[in-house]
């Protein structure tokens, strides 16, 4: 079961995002494991950075690890989503489809705290966003 909660005022396809994250679970071999999936905005996420991680910044994705058959919550903030988009000549859809992806891999206990496992992880995040 994938929750989604859109905190924000911006109109996000909320069917694709359930699309991808099912798919995501399928292709990891966990399909039966719940996955809540929020929107949130730079005021939110920073507050969320600085009280979990002790980091006063504004991020793109915080994932939080659940216990039993709660895989966990993704938290994007959908305003850097837009914003590195256009950073990194993608569109919105594109960035966002690579977040999400990058949170679920967090939910699976992958970290990108190094240059070496932060490379590690976007590597795998395009692999399977190639496969979905």
């Amino acid at each position: 079961m994938i929750e989604i909660n859109n905190k924000t005022r911006s109109n996000i396809d909320l069917r694709l995002i359930k699309k991808v994250s099912e798919k995501f679970l399928n292709v990891k071999g966990r399909k039966r494991y719940t996955v809540s999936i929020a929107f949130v905005g730079d005021k939110k996420i920073r507050q969320l950075n600085k009280k979990y991680r002790k980091i006063d910044k504004i991020t793109d994705v915080l994932a939080f690890v659940g216990d039993e058959d709660f895989l966990g919550e993704v938290i994007i903030n959908y305003s850097q989503t837009k914003r590195q988009a256009k950073k990194f000549n993608n569109n919105t859809k594109q960035e966002l489809v690579f977040i999400l992806v990058h949170g679920l891999l967090h939910l699976l206990g992958y970290d990108d705290d190094t240059a070496g496992e932060k490379e590690k992880m976007i590597k795998m995040g395009e692999k399977i966003i190639s496969q979905l």
